[in-house]
């Protein structure tokens, strides 16, 4: 497995990796996924400031991660929200950890040190549309749960949760250096 930077090009085998997930699960609070020509508006956007990796086995895309920023106020810039998403057929292989861990790489880069996650949960015993997949993920990558919306999504005729979780990926300086916009780190290969 090879994970890169992803690419505009990319663009078709990433919706083609999201759209179930909007489509059947309630992990994206998406209703409609969106078609090849926005996944590569949104990769675009993201690259010209944050990373989005993508990674592939023999030259297809297996599953993607991406940061992109926690709130828009500068104060915020040493902060980043991620995703990842993977292929229903390859996930529990270790690369949504690989994904996570050259994400954190690149991220440090820039200056950021906090890393926050938006998973989505429920109180309900059994779920068509979720599983505690994502939450358990997340703690073994180190995130810890630091925050909860209760029912604020609505989809597929119920309401869902959000746990905001976090993990610290560096010391927070008493003076950190600027963030710095991934397109400006030198050797940006990953």
């Amino acid at each position: 497995m090879e994970i890169r930077l992803a690419t505009a090009d990319d663009a078709g085998a990433i919706r083609k990796i999201y759209a179930p997930y909007v489509r059947n699960t309630a992990v994206s609070f998406e209703y409609e996924a969106p078609d090849t020509e926005e996944m590569a508006r949104r990769i675009r956007a993201t690259l010209s400031e944050y990373p989005w990796l993508a990674a592939t086995e023999h030259d297809e895309v297996v599953g993607y991660a991406y940061a992109s920023v926690f709130h828009g106020r500068i104060a915020y810039k040493h902060s980043a929200e991620v995703s990842v998403y993977l292929d229903g057929k390859r996930r529990r292989a270790g690369i949504g950890s690989r994904l996570y861990r050259e994400l954190e790489t690149c991220l440090l880069r820039q200056n950021v040190f906090v890393l926050y996650a938006c998973v989505t949960a429920t109180d309900r015993a059994a779920d068509a549309h979720w599983s505690d997949g994502s939450l358990r993920f997340h703690e073994k990558q180190g995130y810890v749960p630091v925050g909860k919306h209760n029912l604020c999504g609505y989809k597929f005729d119920k309401w869902y949760s959000v746990v905001w979780m976090e993990k610290v990926i560096a010391p927070r300086p008493e003076h950190p250096k600027p963030f710095v916009p991934f397109p400006a780190i030198p050797a940006q290969k990953v």
